[in-house]
């Protein structure tokens, strides 16, 4: 693995229960360091599933922790019940208590301030979509306005996915509805801007929680109904969102020593699909090994190296 430079930050994606393949991803790569991410990273960006482990790793969590908690608690969160076989006539999926309690046990009454006031402070930045004032939100612990924030709020606004559980106090959703499921950008405008770090001794590493296998038949298009085209303009949208931020902070912070990771998936897991999460532990583990052999992922077409499971 090429060494890091003498500022770390990270930036994790969104993406529901695939959040494992992260933190799997990143337990290999604390057992290389012989050293937990809370010990190496000064700053941790993220959105939905990235904001539980950016959180995480403020609080001081392993990756194996947060794997282990990941597994244990998927089916809670995302159980098969009769409201999720009757959507879309219920109005949300999942009951929000499991969740609640979940995010209650972890980081209690722990703040965003808390953070900063460390010994060794870390910046942990969560992304959520603000309905009333219609734009993203990023909450800060050295931000006066959302300092006193709970963690657990944040994060489970950052993790309200819109139709999978109701709003948090009825106007926070999902980081991930704007433009910033992929964070690498929102990391790189905090770490040279807000932070001061030089970008030259600056280590970024992005990592996405796998890439959906994606094919089209130009046939099928003249036969679409209008609610066909629902999902092919969310799911582009998605991916030209996420492949815009990469862009943008090669384009911008070319001195920054810029790494994103990505995993191409062999099939379509959801974000709420738990009976994949042995098939997700084997993609982390992949990835894991694809950071330390430093094979990037550039979007756009530039430098493709993605990995497949075998």
């Amino acid at each position: 693995m090429k060494p890091l430079r003498k500022n770390l930050a990270l930036a994790i994606d969104g993406g529901g229960i695939r959040g494992i393949v992260v933190t799997q991803a990143l337990s290999v790569l604390e057992d290389h360091l012989g050293a937990a991410m809370h010990n190496l990273a000064e700053l941790a960006v993220g959105t939905s599933t990235g904001s539980i482990i950016s959180a995480g790793i403020g609080a001081g969590f392993s990756s194996k922790y947060m794997t282990e908690h990941y597994l244990e608690l998927g089916e809670a969160i995302f159980p098969s019940t009769l409201r999720k076989l009757l959507f879309p006539l219920t109005r949300w999926r999942y009951p929000v208590e499991p969740l609640e309690s979940a995010l209650d046990t972890y980081f209690g009454q722990i703040k965003m301030g808390d953070f900063w006031a460390y010994n060794q402070p870390i910046d942990v930045v969560i992304t959520t979509f603000d309905l009333v004032e219609n734009r993203t939100r990023f909450i800060k612990p050295w931000k006066e306005e959302t300092k006193d924030w709970l963690v657990k709020t944040a994060v489970q606004a950052s993790c309200t996915v819109p139709t999978y559980f109701p709003a948090v106090e009825n106007r926070y959703i999902d980081g991930g509805v704007g433009s910033y499921a992929n964070p690498c950008y929102v990391a790189a405008y905090e770490a040279k801007e807000c932070l001061g770090w030089d970008p030259s001794e600056t280590t970024l590493i992005s990592i996405g929680t796998g890439r959906s296998p994606y094919t089209f038949d130009p046939d099928k298009a003249p036969k679409f109904w209008a609610w066909d085209w629902i999902g092919k303009a969310l799911g582009a949208f998605q991916q030209s969102a996420d492949d815009q931020q990469v862009h943008l902070v090669e384009t911008f912070f070319k001195e920054l020593d810029f790494r994103r990771f990505q995993i191409d998936l062999r099939e379509n897991i959801e974000m709420d699909d738990v009976k994949q999460m042995d098939r997700l532990l084997a993609y982390g583990a992949r990835l894991g090994r694809m950071i330390l052999d430093d094979k990037f992922d550039k979007a756009m077409g530039i430098e493709i190296k993605t990995a497949n499971l075998s």
